[in-house]
């Protein structure tokens, strides 16, 4: 999965999931967590064998299954006025709770009872299930959506027992009393069922036996239940949108992390993986896709009501958090007729006409087959189904064979829509596709190594859109894109290991805090790293041995380690290890961190150390390695590049590495290590004079390595903040981007600290110093800003030195954006800004104007048919100057008829961007906390990224203080955000700028000073 995209301007340093809370553990440190953990994957192979019993049995419940569904649907149609009552006490209460008709035994003191524990008992294994499910797209007379539907699942028992544990969470299967459950067994005699219940704390549906179920046999279990087609975004949702005028209703799935269970009731953990069978009931206009092809629809009658019912082929064995189904009226476009994977990009019918889908249509045939071609894996399915929905609260999601996508994440309209725009399609596809091999053919055993899944899927991510679109140079940009904004979030504390014990994950709220940015952005650096220090070529043959002998099941990383460490010994003696690949990685991936390089070029020595931004903090967390890393070195001496070494100890010696005269030594090239790089004073003042000499000297990836080096090395007290200042200097003739960006995103924090204090003033004078001479550049390059720059990256910095210009107060810029916005105003229907320039633009013209400006932004927004264009006014809308403005939008963001759901936390976020709205946005969080957290807690909204947002420029005691008396005030609530994060970088921000401010004030007042001519 994909997390929901970063504000469309400027590329933020973490393209993945940027501001996301981590954690001081892999879960929060207040969760109370279970000792209870699960060892080994499901036994099942790769496929199975039906017997002849199964068969007969398969055959009458999909006999059975229409039958049981009208039985289902006229029982619902009897009782729903007292089933589907929502509860008066919490907002975010699913309507279809059980009753209390289905009360939970009372356990005696002791040791949790299995139905108490989080985790499955290792008893049973799913095979295969059978699910018919037919979603209501009109509302009942009480106006709730709802869906029927029945299930039976195959399972093996691995155990005797005489309990079923079966997820189940906000199905309703009180309709049925006395028949809740039915049991089978096959070739044998099923004992009875004793009693059911719905655990509601641990989302079971639990199955008390009279007898015990053998270990060896099968069993059959059947269920029936109406579930709530609810816009909370998760599970099986509704989602809305108009075409002509006219509102449409479409059925959707989002069953990542722990959803899967509120559609039907399964064994809900990704190594349970089994064999789906699915029909959907579904109306004449609309068409039902599933993960697999399906069969010829045939119409019934059902109710009186003329309905389609539609099967599908078997799925592959895979895990429950991967299927998916949808019920629409959209359209599709798709590749040609013979091709050896069918195709097809399904989106608004509007928007296939106005070729929206050509893009990713042209682009996702190509990137399959480079996947093919990486894994040695021939695509496991015969089609691809991707689908743009109009309400999706991640970015996208890799459901096998039917990959959901936010429509900004698939469709493209060159007229709206901007390169970053292109890139965020290309590399979300990339993602997603990566992730049918790695992630699905292969799948994690439990969440605590999903880093595995995502930090591979976004490392490989830049690899297959790179082959698509060679000329962008991605594999260099994920350094800006990904690396250097996780590390920012990794120098703390409260960060997390990438993967821990399985039994410190076990509740779903411990699961969601898992997709951060540490799991997606670290984890792909450090595979990134050891695919470097052991070349790409082996990394490759021991991923495709790894997939060989464990697709279709599920593995932890050190199986990855095993088949790397058998292509790393092939390849010897030339790799140079200083011992296994296990050992290597398990350093980065289970203790939190990384550390800070010093080399001492007088002496040739190199030492290491846990890189803090607080070097006072203190680590609860204890590290199994004392925090100690073996950390790859790669460098180079005055341009030319040296023989690779490892450091494997805290202190190491290499006499190559002393230097004299104007020689200078870099390391860490390509920034291909997680880790920062600190040099004795003479080697940074050798570095700063060959940026002011020739900066080209320095690869560009390096210049932008040493400024967000030397900025946080200076947070950390290891370097003098002059220092990191003083690479800034050179950028007045610097005109690549990504040390613009750097400097950008580090000068950033500068700017959150002072842009309320009378510091701000200088930092802008100087700021417009240095981006003048590359505003001016551009300026000439594209013809007075009439043409795009040609090179990829030169399109994104022009937007950089655009952004900065206004931002810092440029008269030249601020005429510019002020000019192009009021043309657009007096002529609607022909926007003269160029898509690339848009969001910038937009920003800067609201920034500037009134309400006349942003109503006429509103209406637009309103009205835009193309999400990319819409998301960039939302974004921009975000940028009034009048806190009345604000105040006003964020009351739009508690009516999801003005703010889709999906966008309501993007919104809010940007406004808490904004030096005027930031203070609003607290007032409304805490106002608001409890409206939010029950109608927006179930996906719509992260409330760790909430809390960033709103936080980051807290640097007083009043600020602390007030968020301490917050804490109190939300913490009784089970499921309340961990607040230590953000209490610990506000300590961190008071004593940095206490510390700082007066010599930050001298120094930009003095840079910002004229300089004389010669």
């Amino acid at each position: 999965m994909l997390l929901a995209p970063p504000q469309p301007w400027p590329h933020s340093s973490s393209s993945v999931a940027q501001a996301l809370s981590n954690k001081n553990s892999c879960t929060p440190p207040s969760a109370s967590l279970s000792s209870h953990r699960r060892h080994g994957g499901s036994p099942m192979a790769a496929g199975f064998y039906i017997s002849r019993a199964l068969a007969l049995a398969l055959a009458l419940v999909s006999v059975g299954a229409l039958a049981s569904i009208i039985a289902l649907s006229v029982l619902y149609a009897k009782e729903k006025t007292k089933d589907l009552e929502p509860s008066p006490t919490s907002p975010a209460a699913a309507t279809t709770t059980a009753d209390s008709s289905f009360p939970s035994p009372s356990s005696s003191p002791g040791p949790p009872v299995p139905w108490q524990q989080y985790r499955l008992p290792d008893t049973l294994a799913p095979v295969h299930y059978a699910i018919t499910l037919w979603p209501r797209l009109e509302p009942d007379g009480r106006g709730l959506f709802i869906f029927t539907g029945n299930s039976t699942v195959r399972f093996v028992c691995l155990k005797d027992t005489d309990l079923i544990l079966i997820h189940s969470n906000r199905l309703n299967f009180t309709l049925l009393q006395g028949h809740e459950a039915q049991l089978m067994a096959l070739g044998a005699t099923a004992p009875a069922i004793k009693t059911t219940w719905l655990e509601l704390t641990t989302d079971y549906l639990v199955v008390q036996l009279e007898g015990r179920l053998e270990a060896g046999r099968s069993y059959l279990l059947h269920t029936e239940f109406v579930g709530e087609l609810a816009d909370d975004l998760a599970g099986f949702y509704r989602s809305k949108y108009k075409e002509n005028g006219v509102e449409k209703i479409l059925a959707t799935t989002q069953m990542q992390p722990t959803d899967a269970r509120k559609a039907f009731p399964c064994f809900d953990e990704p190594a349970m993986k089994a064999v789906f069978d699915l029909t959907m009931i579904h109306p004449l206009e609309t068409v039902a896709l599933s993960n697999s092809i399906n069969y010829d629809p045939i119409n019934v009658t059902i109710e009186g009501r003329n309905l389609t019912m539609t099967r599908f082929h078997s799925t592959e064995m895979m895990s429950t958090y991967l299927l998916a189904f949808v019920v629409c009226e959209l359209g599709f476009i798709s590749s040609a007729p013979g091709a050896p994977v069918l195709i097809r990009i399904w989106a608004r019918k509007q928007a296939i006409l106005e070729g929206q889908g050509d893009y990713a249509l042209e682009k996702t045939g190509p990137i399959l087959s480079y996947f093919q071609n990486y894994y040695n894996q021939t695509y496991p399915l015969t089609k691809s189904d991707q689908i743009a929905l109009p309400d999706f609260s991640a970015g996208a999601m890799e459901n096998w064979g039917l990959i959901t996508y936010r429509e900004s994440a698939l469709l493209y309209n060159p007229a709206f829509s901007s390169i970053e725009d292109k890139e965020y399609v290309a590399t979300v596809i990339s993602h997603e596709l990566a992730h049918m091999w790695f992630g699905n053919l292969v799948t994690m055993r439990w969440w605590n190594d999903l880093w595995l899944n995502e930090g591979f899927a976004t490392y490989v991510s830049y690899l297959g859109a790179d082959s698509a679109e060679p000329t962008w140079k991605l594999n260099d940009l994920m350094v800006v894109f990904e690396i250097h904004g996780v590390m920012q979030e990794d120098d703390v504390p409260t960060s997390h290991p990438l993967s821990c014990e399985e039994g410190e994950v076990q509740k779903p709220q411990q699961i969601r805090h898992l997709f951060d940015t540490i799991t997606y952005s670290k984890g792909a650096a450090v595979l990134r790293m050891l695919s470097d220090s052991i070349t790409e070529e082996v990394f490759t043959q021991g991923l495709r041995t790894y997939l060989e002998e464990h697709k279709y099941n599920s593995t932890i990383c050190t199986d990855l380690w095993k088949h790397l460490q058998v292509a790393v010994d092939e390849a010897s003696p030339g790799l140079g290890l200083p011992t296994s690949v296990e050992d290597i990685m398990n350093r980065w991936v289970l203790q939190m961190g990384y550390p800070v390089v010093t080399v001492d070029t007088r002496t040739g020595r190199l030492s290491q150390k846990h890189f803090l931004i607080d070097p006072e903090a203190e680590m609860d967390r204890p590290s199994p390695f004392n925090y100690e890393w073996i950390v790859p070195i790669s460098w180079m001496k005055t341009g030319v590049k040296q023989s690779p070494l490892w450091l494997t100890t805290k202190e190491a010696t290499n006499s190559n590495m002393t230097i004299g005269g104007a020689d200078w030594l870099l390391v860490n090239l390509r920034t291909s290590g997680f880790y920062r790089v600190n040099y004795d004073q003479e080697n940074w003042e050798r570095l700063l004079a060959q940026l002011d000499t020739n900066h080209q000297e320095i690869p560009e990836i390096n210049r932008a390595q040493l400024i967000s080096d030397a900025f946080n090395l200076a947070r950390s007290k290891l370097v003098n903040f002059t220092l990191a200042l003083r690479t800034t200097k050179y950028l007045v003739r610097e005109t690549e981007y990504t040390p613009w960006l750097t400097v950008s995103n580090n000068l950033n924090y500068y700017f959150l600290m002072f842009d309320r204090s009378p510091l701000y003033g200088p930092m802008q004078a100087y700021m417009v110093k240095q981006v003048e001479p590359l505003f001016n550049h551009f300026k000439d390059i594209t013809a007075n800003w009439t043409k795009i720059p040609d090179k990829h990256t030169d399109q994104y910095n022009q937007v950089v030195a655009i952004q900065l210009a206004c931002k810092n107060g440029l008269k030249a810029c601020e005429d510019l954006t002020y000019n192009l916005f009021n043309a657009w105003m007096k002529n609607p229907s022909n926007n003269p800004i160029s898509p690339n320039l848009r969001s910038t633009v937009y920003c800067n013209g609201l920034a500037a104007g009134g309400q006349r400006e942003w109503d006429f932004a509103w209406s637009m927004y309103k009205n835009a048919s193309v999400a990319s264009e819409a998301e960039k006014l939302l974004w921009a809308m975000a940028c009034s100057k009048q806190p009345w403005i604000l105040t006003r939008y964020l009351e739009y963001c508690l009516d999801s008829e003005r703010i889709r759901k999906q966008d309501a936390s993007y919104v809010i976020n940007s406004i808490a961007a904004n030096v005027v709205g930031q203070p609003l946005v607290w007032d409304f969080v805490r106002a608001n906390w409890n409206y939010l957290f029950n109608d927006y807690g179930n996906g719509s909204i992260s409330f760790e990224s909430l809390l960033y947002s709103v936080t980051r420029r807290f640097a007083s005691e009043f600020e602390y203080k007030e968020l301490l008396r917050f804490e109190k005030v939300v913490e009784s609530n089970p499921r309340f955000p961990d607040f230590h994060q953000a209490l610990e970088r506000t300590r961190v921000n008071i004593k940095w700028v206490s510390s700082h401010k007066d010599q930050i004030l001298s120094w930009f007042t003095e840079e910002a000073k004229p300089k004389p001519q010669p």
